[in-house]
C-alpha cells in the first residue's frame, strides 16, 4: 500500500523523478523522461503495478518498518534514510546521477552498527503496472524486458526470482556496502555500461554542491529557499529546458475525489514563475534555457498557443484513463495526457511576457526573436482580451470573463510597452497605451464589487478567488489601494480556512460548479503564499510572517510540499512535489527578507 504523499522523498536526474517512501520503497518512476509509461507504478495502486524496496528483513506477513530517520545529504538531491533494528543500524542512500548516458537508479546500502539483514524485493511492470515484463540473466547482470524497454539490475547481492519478482537476501556488518544500480535502455541497443556506483555518487554530491553556490539569496530562510531550488531544478528537463509542473500524475486533490490530472508537462504559467524564482536567485542558465525551450515550443505560431506542452515542446497531450489502476487511496481515474492543453487561459500571455521581461531585466543576452514573440503575442491579445476564457484554474465549466485572465492581459500590454520604451522593440506605442488604459478601466467598472469593497473571479459574479490576490504584486494597482486591501480581507473571510490557509474558489455555493467538477479540493498552497505576500505588502508583516511560518511548518520532514493542504485530514494532496508551491515560498521568503519581516 501506498504510503501518505508526505511520506514520499524525491531524487531525480534532470530528466525524470523517483518518489521514495519512508519504508525503502520507491513507488514511482517513469523511465526515461518525466512523462514516459512507469516502471513503478504502485504509487497509483498496489504492490502488484510495480515496486522496489529495499529494507531491513521482516517476515513475510508483517508491514515493512519505515525508517528511524532520514534527510538529503546537504543542499543535494542524494537521500540518506537510516534504520534501527534490534540487531543494530544501517543506512540505504538513494540517488540518480545527472545523465550522462542510461538513466540510473542507484541504491547503496551501508552496515553503520551491529549485523542487519536486508532484503531487496524488486517488482518491474511496465506500462503503468500493465505489463510484466521477461526478467533473465545475461552473464552477472539481471534485465527484464517489455516492448522497446529494456530495464538493467547490476548487484553485488545474490539475487533470486519469486512470484515475478526479483530478490536480493544479504546480510550488512559495520562498513559493509552493497550496492543496486538500475539502468534503463532501449530494448534493441546494447546492454548499458557496466555501473560505477560509488563514482557516481561523488560526482552526483559534487554536481549538486557547485550548483547550490550560485544562489545568491543568503537570508534567513535559506534552508527553506535552498531546499525549493533544488526542487525546482529537479523538475527541470535538463535536454530542453522544459519544466514540468511535478513528476506525477493523479494524486487527488481529494481523497477518493476525481480531481485527478496529469502534471508531468511544461505548464507556461508553472514555468514562467519558476523562472522568475530562479532569476531573482541567481540561476541566469536555466532561465536562458527555458526561453530557449519557449522559443522552439511556441515556433512561429504564437496565434495557437497553448497554455501547456510537452517536456520537449510537444503539442499533443491527449487525456486518456488507465482503468487498471485503482488510483491512490481509491481516488480514480487515473489520467495521463491532460485535455486542458487547448483551453483558452488569456492569464499566460501575462505570465510568459512578464517571465521575458524580467529575464530582460536582469540582463539575461538579448534575443532577438524573445522580443519579437513578445510583440507577437500583443497582436494576438489586442483582439482577444476581452473573450471568456477557461481562467488560471482550467475549469471545464463554461466560459467566463475571469478578471484575473484580464489583470494578466494588461500585465502583457504594460510590460511590452516597457520593452519598446527601453528602445528593443519596435511597436505602436500610443496604440497599446490606449489598450493599456481600456483593459484596466473595463476590469476596475466590470470586476469590482463596490458594495463588497472587493474584486470577483469573474464580471457579474458575486464569489471570490484567490488568483485575485495577484493584483497588487503584478502592480495592477498599488497595495495601499482601498480596492485592494478590500480584496485581501474578504478573501480572508471567504476563502480561508481555520488555520488561515487559502481555497483557490468556493466549490460549493450559490456558484458551484464553475469548475465543472465534483467534490472539494484542500486550501491551495500556492494561493496561501500569495496572502502572506499580500499581507506585508500592506504593512502587515507580522501575520505575513506567521502565516508563512505556518506553511513552511506544513512540507514534509525534507522540506517538499504537495499543491494542496488537507485542512480536514491534516494531510498534503495533490501531486507531489508541485512546482507551483515552491515556487511562491520562495517569492514570499524574499519579500519577507527585504522587509524585515521575520524572527530574530
Amino acid at each position: 500500500m501506498a504510503g501518505r504523499i508526505e511520506d514520499y522523498a524525491l531524487i531525480g536526474d534532470m530528466q525524470t523523478a523517483a518518489l521514495v517512501c519512508r519504508d525503502g520503497s520507491v513507488d514511482w518512476l517513469c523511465l526515461p523522461r518525466f512523462d514516459s509509461h512507469a516502471i513503478f507504478a504502485g504509487l497509483l495502486g498496489t504492490e502488484e503495478h510495480g515496486f522496489w524496496r529495499v529494507g531491513p528483513a521482516t517476515p513475510d506477513d508483517a508491514e515493512p518498518a519505515p525508517a528511524a530517520r532520514r534527510r538529503y545529504r546537504g543542499d543535494s538531491l542524494i537521500l540518506e534514510s537510516e534504520w534501527d533494528t534490534p540487531r543494530g543500524t544501517v543506512r540505504v542512500t538513494d540517488f540518480m546521477p545527472p545523465r550522462d548516458g542510461a538513466p540510473q537508479l542507484i541504491r547503496i546500502v551501508e552496515g553503520v552498527s551491529g549485523r542487519v539483514r536486508m532484503r531487496s524485493s524488486l517488482r518491474m511492470r511496465f506500462s503503468y503496472g500493465r505489463i510484466v515484463p521477461w526478467v533473465h540473466k545475461v552473464g552477472d547482470r539481471t534485465v527484464a524486458v517489455a516492448g522497446p524497454d529494456s530495464v538493467w539490475l547490476d548487484t553485488d547481492a545474490e539475487t533470486h526470482g519469486k512470484d515475478l519478482t526479483t530478490y536480493s537476501d544479504f546480510t550488512v556488518n559495520p562498513g559493509d556496502r552493497v550496492t543496486f544500480t538500475l539502468s534503463w535502455q532501449p530494448s534493441h541497443k546494447e546492454p548499458p555500461a557496466l555501473p560505477d556506483p560509488e563514482g557516481s555518487l561523488e560526482a552526483t554530491a559534487d554536481f549538486w554542491r557547485e550548483w547550490v553556490e550560485h544562489c545568491t539569496y543568503h537570508g534567513p530562510y535559506r534552508e527553506a529557499v535552498i531546499r525549493s531550488l533544488i526542487t525546482l531544478k529537479a523538475l527541470t528537463y535538463a535536454p530542453t529546458g522544459g519544466i514540468v509542473a511535478a513528476p506525477t500524475t493523479s494524486l487527488p486533490e481529494e481523497i477518493g475525489g476525481v480531481r485527478n490530472w496529469d502534471y508531468r508537462y511544461t505548464w507556461l504559467r508553472d514555468a514562467a514563475i519558476t523562472l522568475s524564482s530562479m532569476l531573482r536567485t541567481g540561476y541566469r542558465e536555466e532561465a536562458r534555457a527555458w526561453r530557449d525551450w519557449l522559443l522552439r515550443a511556441v515556433a512561429g505560431d504564437p496565434e495557437n498557443l497553448q497554455i501547456m506542452y510537452g517536456i520537449a515542446g510537444e503539442r499533443e497531450l491527449g487525456e486518456a484513463e488507465l482503468d487498471w489502476l485503482p488510483g491512490y487511496e481509491n481516488s480514480g481515474p487515473v489520467r495521463v495526457g491532460n485535455g486542458a492543453a487547448n483551453q483558452l487561459q488569456l492569464d499566460v500571455y501575462g505570465e510568459v511576457t512578464e517571465a521575458l521581461h524580467l529575464a530582460h531585466m536582469t540582463g539575461l543576452s538579448r534575443n532577438d526573436y524573445a522580443s519579437l514573440l513578445q510583440i507577437k503575442l500583443i497582436n494576438y491579445l489586442e483582439k482577444h482580451w476581452d473573450q471568456p476564457d477557461e481562467g488560471i484554474w482550467e475549469v471545464r465549466g463554461p466560459r467566463r470573463h475571469f478578471v484575473h485572465s484580464k489583470v494578466m492581459a494588461w500585465v502583457a500590454v504594460d510590460r511590452t510597452i516597457k520593452l519598446i520604451e527601453s528602445g528593443d522593440a519596435d511597436g505602436p506605442l500610443e496604440r497599446w497605451h490606449a489598450l493599456r488604459d481600456e483593459i484596466h478601466r473595463d476590469v476596475c467598472e466590470k470586476g469590482y464589487d463596490p458594495e463588497r469593497n472587493t474584486f470577483t473571479q469573474s464580471y457579474g459574479s458575486k464569489e471570490l478567488d484567490a488568483s485575485l490576490l495577484l493584483i497588487p504584486q503584478m502592480g495592477f494597482l498599488p497595495p495601499d489601494d482601498k480596492r485592494v486591501i478590500g480584496t485581501i480581507e474578504a478573501i480572508q473571510r471567504e476563502l480561508s480556512t481555520e488555520d488561515g490557509f487559502v481555497l483557490r474558489y468556493p466549490t460549493s455555493g450559490e456558484e458551484a460548479g464553475v469548475d465543472g467538477l465534483e467534490g472539494d479540493e484542500g486550501a491551495f498552497l500556492a494561493c496561501s503564499f500569495w496572502l502572506a505576500d499580500d499581507l506585508a505588502m500592506i504593512g502587515r508583516v507580522d501575520e505575513a510572517r506567521s502565516l508563512f511560518e505556518r506553511l513552511l511548518a506544513l512540507r514534509n520532514d525534507l522540506g517538499l510540499l504537495a499543491e494542496e493542504w488537507d485542512p480536514r485530514l491534516q494531510r498534503q494532496v495533490g501531486n507531489f512535489p508541485q512546482a507551483f508551491s515552491h515556487v511562491p515560498l520562495i517569492d514570499t521568503a524574499l519579500r519577507l527578507t527585504a522587509s524585515g519581516a521575520y524572527g530574530g
